[in-house]
């Protein structure tokens, strides 16, 4: 069985101060909390405060975007080895703001997903539709060429370093981010699966323990009915994750075990 994974992407949001008020509260909220894995991925410049407060929590932490190159002349470029020396556990790769804000394509974005692995970090690689794209019916097509892009575009050893490292990927609409709408469950559930058949072609078992998450406005009261979906085994989580007990709460939803408060 699949164990549950709960991401908190914070985005461009943050300080010392705030941070070490949330970190807190969240080391202490979560504390104890069991059957779910747990992280934050920060902005580059707090995770050595991620580090220092997180350390023997069950809270990992990670990035938000790593360089397609390991090194060299790559002015404000972060690559994979460099996030690894502060211990991350995951870094978001191809995510739909970096993307559109960036002009990522499927090309670079695998390129950094490859990074990842050769860095020794598990990658969360987003894929997603706009709004125009699913209205035309162009979802499954947009998803499955993002998708492609990794399957097609690692050689045998990479794609055998993601199952070692066990790579995430994460299903975003990029209508439903931040947004006030969300893909109801059989929306979200039907992409899942979608995903997981697509990647079963061509490793059955990889596709099997592959851990599909949801991202796209998943607050404390959808949280339980999109884990309950069979091909969803957790999310990832924007705004709500600047919140302690919201964050609690939809990691709640993703444990197994019953919380007794």
């Amino acid at each position: 069985m699949r164990r549950k994974l709960v991401v908190g992407n914070w985005k461009m949001n943050g300080g010392l101060s705030q941070n070490q008020l949330l970190l807190n509260s969240l080391t202490q909220q979560l504390k104890g909390l069991q059957g779910v894995d747990i992280a934050v991925c920060v902005p580059y410049p707090y995770l050595h405060q991620a580090k220092m407060l997180l350390a023997g929590s069950n809270i990992q932490w990670g990035a938000q975007n790593i360089s397609r190159f390991s090194e060299g002349a790559y002015t404000a470029s972060i690559s994979a080895e460099m996030v690894a020396d502060f211990g991350c556990t995951y870094a978001l790769i191809g995510h739909s703001e970096r993307r559109a804000a960036s002009q990522e394509s499927n090309h670079s974005a695998a390129q950094r997903f490859s990074q990842a692995l050769h860095g020794g970090i598990t990658p969360i690689f987003c894929v997603g539709e706009t709004l125009t794209e699913r209205q035309l019916g162009l979802a499954q097509s947009v998803v499955k060429n993002q998708v492609l892009a990794i399957l097609n575009g690692l050689d045998s050893a990479t794609f055998e370093l993601g199952k070692y490292h066990h790579a995430v990927i994460a299903y975003e609409p990029v209508w439903a981010i931040g947004a006030k709408q969300t893909a109801q469950p059989s929306e979200a559930q039907e992409m899942h699966h979608f995903i997981r058949t697509l990647v079963s072609t061509y490793d059955a078992d990889y596709a099997a323990a592959l851990r599909l998450i949801y991202g796209g406005s998943v607050t404390p009261e959808n949280a339980s009915s999109l884990f309950s979906m069979p091909d969803i085994d957790g999310g990832l989580i924007g705004r709500a994750s600047l919140d302690a007990l919201k964050f609690r709460r939809i990691c709640e939803a993703a444990s197994p075990v019953t919380v007794v408060k």
